[in-house]
């Protein structure tokens, strides 16, 4: 009869235990989503934000076929109702148009993830807040830079980038993309300015969106 109640008692204490455990992994779950939530509020305070941003960027593409990275630069444009403009100067030029919607090369137009067009509108355009539709979302903010790290909701895109991750002050200032395959893209910009206005060049980009 001891023995028998020994083994409740100890039953009820594992059961209490697990209880316990379980309770503690669930606090440390809300109070990481509250801090990561707090961050990117903060963060998304410190950002510049107006109708038009645009600058020159710095792209490495790690392959792991390739021991050194293909390096790339050019200049981006963008436009809070219109889209992006992002263009490769060297080593071979070209465009790629974005928006929330449809992807545009010189290959031809591309349907894209939703999820995909809104991290361009959103990163450069200073609203993280967007990026919670379509990304789980951890971050740390410091008093001289912060990052975010960005993993896809969207199943389409999961098959296609495993984390993005982004880094700044008052603004952007470098992107990390992790590809499912194990390469990674970095991306740095430069020269950011925000003009109140686009060129008629610009605008003849975006109309062929």
């Amino acid at each position: 009869m001891r023995t028998w109640r020994l083994r409740i008692n100890l039953n009820v204490g594992n059961i209490r235990w697990i209880a316990i455990k379980t309770l503690m992994l669930v606090l440390l779950v809300v109070n990481q989503s509250s801090a990561d939530e707090i961050a990117l509020t903060e963060i998304s305070a410190r950002l510049i934000k107006t109708p038009i941003t645009q600058g020159d960027f710095h792209q490495q593409k790690h392959l792991k076929v390739l021991r050194k990275p293909l390096i790339s630069t050019g200049s981006f444009t963008y436009h809070q109702s219109k889209g992006v403009i992002w263009k490769t100067l060297t080593p071979v030029p070209s465009i790629l148009l974005v928006n929330e919607s449809k992807l545009l090369t010189g290959q031809g137009e591309q349907a894209v993830p939703a999820a995909f067009g809104k991290v361009f509108k959103a990163m450069l355009g200073g609203d993280l807040a967007e990026l919670t539709n379509g990304f789980s979302i951890t971050g740390t903010n410091q008093k001289t830079a912060w990052q975010l790290e960005l993993i896809p909701k969207d199943e389409m895109l999961k098959k296609i980038i495993s984390t993005i991750v982004l880094s700044g002050d008052t603004e952007v200032r470098s992107l990390e993309i992790r590809e499912a395959g194990g390469n990674f893209t970095q991306i740095n910009f430069e020269h950011i300015t925000h003009p109140s206005d686009i060129s008629p060049e610009q605008e003849a980009d975006f109309k062929r969106l």
